[in-house]
């Protein structure tokens, strides 16, 4: 069945027309999802009782059951939410001086591959519907008592693999009868799925594209993602410039600094070069110990060290504070416990 709260008030207009009612009944059908946010019809208690039953016959509703919560030292909570098919998905609250932020899944499981996250093993099992995307910030928000100021769709998934979707989700989130999120408040992360790139521009949305670069050439980036054996960096690079072009938004370059790996100072020489000219920003992620990967994060040092030579060679860069690494903080980490 159509699953209510992944339907635009057009589509429940036209819904609803083909029922007889009027189309006000739209409108509120979307404000008790999307401002009211409940999890069953029967609580749109100003429709009719008929209407109520036609609904529910009709129309599946996306809701999540949280299933285990993880609260860090540093305030930052982990959830991992069942979905009604017993499929199971991440999200992360985080706490920063600008405001809220919630880090959500696009997908269950995922089907990239890259070497230093835990979203991909085991694969993808499926997309998630616009509905299970914006469920995972409304069940936050009720059970944080929080107001969620920014969005990141970073966690697992490949949220271009579910472009669709994630197109839809975006734009149901940021309806002004809905959450109203301001599209300057969402970044969405790739891994670099080049005709993605291309047809997310082509939606003029005004969001922040991140690419998940993570090595300055592409033969460490190919033993690192999956993705690099499809597409080169440059092929990749032309793709978000054509991004930044067809949008005016510049461009975020994620590098996870893995020790040992990609962190030292000829690597950082080369992402300058590699990077220079571009108006983007490069955001540092020392990475997060994954128990099924062998990767650790450099000291604090020679991150600054890094961080400090792309500077000096133009490239605005900085380091993301860890967050949550004391309750599995790293991508699919609580994912997989569940699955074991």
């Amino acid at each position: 069945m159509t699953d209510l709260r992944s339907l635009t008030i057009e589509e429940l207009k036209t819904a609803l027309a083909e029922m007889g009612q009027p189309s006000f009944r739209a409108d509120q059908i979307f404000d008790w999802l999307h401002r009211k946010k409940v999890r069953s019809v029967e609580e749109m208690s100003n429709l009719p009782k008929t209407l109520r039953e036609t609904l529910e016959r009709d129309f599946s509703l996306s809701t999540l059951t949280l299933h285990t919560r993880q609260i860090s030292r540093d305030g930052t909570r982990k959830y991992l939410f069942l979905l009604p098919d017993r499929q199971a998905v991440e999200s992360v609250l985080m706490h920063y001086d600008y405001g809220n932020t919630v880090c959500i899944s696009s997908q269950v499981g995922c089907r990239m591959g890259c070497r230093f996250c835990a979203s991909t093993i085991g694969g993808l099992s499926r997309n998630l519907l616009p509905g299970e995307m914006l469920e995972q910030i409304y069940r936050i928000e009720e059970d944080a008592g929080i107001t969620v100021n920014h969005l990141v769709v970073m966690g697992t998934g490949e949220p271009l693999d579910n472009l669709e979707n994630l197109t839809r989700f975006i734009r149901l989130l940021t309806h002004p009868a809905g959450k109203n999120l301001s599209e300057r408040n969402i970044t969405v992360s790739t891994c670099g799925l080049v005709p993605q790139i291309r047809l997310l521009a082509q939606e003029h949305l005004g969001i922040t594209l991140a690419l998940s670069l993570h090595a300055p050439d592409d033969a460490l980036r190919r033993t690192m993602m999956p993705i690099a054996n499809r597409y080169t960096i440059a092929e990749t690079l032309a793709a978000c410039d054509d991004y930044f072009a067809a949008t005016g938004r510049r461009m975020s370059y994620e590098y996870s600094l893995v020790r040992g790996v990609n962190d030292s100072p000829g690597h950082a020489l080369a992402l300058a070069a590699l990077l220079k000219g571009r108006n983007c920003h490069v955001n540092l992620i020392p990475v997060n110990p994954v128990a099924e990967r062998s990767y650790e994060a450099p000291r604090e040092a020679e991150g600054a060290h890094f961080q400090k030579l792309l500077e000096k060679n133009g490239i605005n860069a900085t380091i993301r504070k860890r967050m949550g690494a004391d309750i599995d903080g790293a991508c699919g980490q609580l994912r997989r416990r569940l699955m074991e």
